[in-house]
């Protein structure tokens, strides 16, 4: 399994940015995919998580304002990101669980043991 995040990139403190991310060598899967992210100085995060039936879930600091999504047909996940803060910064990575859990579980379980990673976006908000 390969997962490919698109160039990240720099935006002004409300702007919006959309990361995909292309995964190769997985079929349509049952198992959650997901954004994760890791700000300076901060311990890796989950930020959102979809199911295959596309229940999904955030982490509250992006609620409202992050929107992620699948297309199954192009084995591809999206992150919309807008409203951008400067805490927002960070790598971003793209994430394919390879344990059945719901969006909700896999927001707080998926790891680099229990997952697969791809090697990461920046993305950087300046205030």
């Amino acid at each position: 399994v390969q997962l490919v995040e698109s160039v990240g990139g720099s935006v002004q403190a409300g702007g919006s940015l959309r990361l995909s991310c292309a995964a190769s060598g997985v079929s349509y899967s049952t198992y959650c995919m997901g954004w994760f992210r890791q700000g300076p100085g901060k311990e890796l995060e989950g930020v959102a998580t979809i199911e295959s039936d596309g229940s999904t879930s955030y982490a509250d600091s992006v609620k409202g304002r992050f929107t992620i999504s699948q297309d199954n047909a192009k084995n591809a996940l999206y992150l919309q990101m807008n409203s951008l803060k400067p805490e927002d910064s960070g790598m971003y990575y793209c994430a394919r669980a390879r344990v059945t859990w719901s969006a909700r579980q896999a927001l707080d379980l998926m790891t680099r043991a229990n997952s697969y990673w791809g090697q990461g976006t920046q993305v950087t908000v300046s205030s």
